[in-house]
């Protein structure tokens, strides 16, 4: 069992930049590949990033690539976003996972077995 607590979301203009972290507790975090996902209301969650337990493989969803980066420190037992030159329709409730199976990266919400209670992230433009 692991307990995740995101942090960093907020209010900022477009073109501005936020860091979101994920910190863990219950277990260590370099057992399990680490997403991000987000939702907006009414919308399914939608995948954003995620990172291998290494660190060294990572993905992302299209409209992010370029601009967000996801990144942990095992040691730390954290995971962050680190989101530049937001957009407005960057808004929503991020949400970091954890996925304990091995194999591949999944963009899959249905693969992950953790979550976090979510941060809001709110880009006016």
């Amino acid at each position: 069992q692991v307990q995740l607590v995101e942090s960093g979301g907020g209010l900022v203009q477009a073109g501005d930049s936020l860091r979101l972290s994920c910190a863990a507790s219950g277990r260590t975090l370099s057992s399990y590949a680490m997403a991000w996902f987000r939702q907006t209301p009414g919308k399914e969650r939608e995948f954003v990033a995620v990172i291998s337990r290494s660190g060294g493989g990572t993905e992302y969803t299209d409209s992010v690539k370029g601009r967000f980066t996801i990144s942990r420190d095992n040691a730390k037992n954290t995971v962050a976003l680190q989101m530049n030159s937001l957009k407005p329709e960057d808004t929503a409730i991020y949400y970091c996972a954890a996925d304990r199976s091995i194999g591949y990266l999944s963009k899959l919400s249905r693969a992950y077995d953790y979550w976090g209670q979510g941060t809001q992230v709110t880009v006016s433009s």
